[in-house]
């Protein structure tokens, strides 16, 4: 039997002592920050189910679509949190506006529980949205611009970044209470109507319309025809802005909605005050 001197032993057993044990994940340092990145959620996009509310809850909880709150029709409307905003959830579909395509990555997603419209003798009916669920709404979205920092002009409808298959949020939906809480942008009323005598008296080609349809944010073709494509966003448009009448005709009315949208008062930078001098020795100051 080999014996193993004591002092050999002992330098054994503290070297097995000194080593690490296997890493369990990488190693990670939190103490630095770049400054070149941004909030994922860029916009919010409003919808409606075009179903009840169990019918809703069981699509969104057990179907391939989905979105982060779902708002209840009940007497007292409340939200479902569904997806959690860090995550991404299936609400907006093939979509595009401005710079931005395939929204679902970029936004969180309001279902609200609304049949829809339904087909009549008279024509396409759409169902009201209660006042109380626009007052949750409004108080949600305002939580989610403050969290999130988003611009005024990126709270937008689903029919707004799909319009060629899309009509939710529809033309019952109050836009313009949303504008009046502070949330979207909205024509205002005196220069839309100063606009409308003059595209009355001319009003611009198809091709104009499609290039200020598309500097608000909508995809739509530039090729200046009045075709099918193109009556779709000018419909969405106007069932936004003018729900009174959305035919997906260029009028006057439409065209000065979209003027003023697209031409932004210039800001005018405060007066600067002026230098106070001191009184001349011996003048009483006024």
């Amino acid at each position: 039997m080999k014996i193993i001197p004591l002092l050999a032993l002992t330098a054994l057993v503290a070297g097995c002592a000194t080593v690490p044990p296997p890493p369990t994940g990488p190693r990670l340092d939190h103490s630095l920050t770049s400054r070149a990145q941004s909030d994922r959620i860029k916009y919010v996009i409003v919808h409606y189910t075009v179903s009840d509310l169990p019918r809703s809850i069981k699509t969104l909880t057990t179907a391939d679509v989905s979105a982060h709150y779902l708002l209840t029709d009940t007497e007292q409307p409340f939200f479902y949190t569904l997806v959690d905003e860090s995550r991404q959830s299936n609400h907006a579909g093939y979509s595009s506006w401005k710079i931005y395509n395939q929204l679902n990555s970029a936004s969180i997603g309001i279902e609200i529980v609304n049949p829809g419209f339904k087909e009549t003798a008279q024509g396409r009916v759409y169902a009201p949205f209660s006042q109380a669920q626009i007052d949750q709404l409004i108080l949600l979205l305002k939580d989610i611009v403050k969290r999130h920092n988003i611009p005024m002009g990126n709270i937008l409808g689903h029919n707004d970044i799909a319009p060629q298959r899309k009509q939710d949020p529809g033309p019952m939906f109050p836009w313009k209470q949303l504008a009046d809480a502070g949330l979207i942008p909205w024509p205002e009323a005196s220069r839309v109507a100063a606009r409308v005598p003059g595209f009355q008296e001319q009003l611009p080609d198809v091709l104009w319309f499609q290039r200020k349809l598309a500097e608000h944010g909508y995809a739509v073709p530039q090729n200046g025809e009045l075709d099918q494509a193109t009556r779709n966003v000018i419909s969405v448009f106007q069932t936004k802005y003018r729900p009174s009448l959305y035919d997906g005709t260029p009028d006057a009315e439409t065209a000065a909605l979209l003027d003023v949208l697209t031409t932004p008062l210039p800001v005018i930078p405060a007066a600067a005050s002026a230098p106070v001098t001191a009184p001349a020795a011996g003048v009483p100051a006024e």
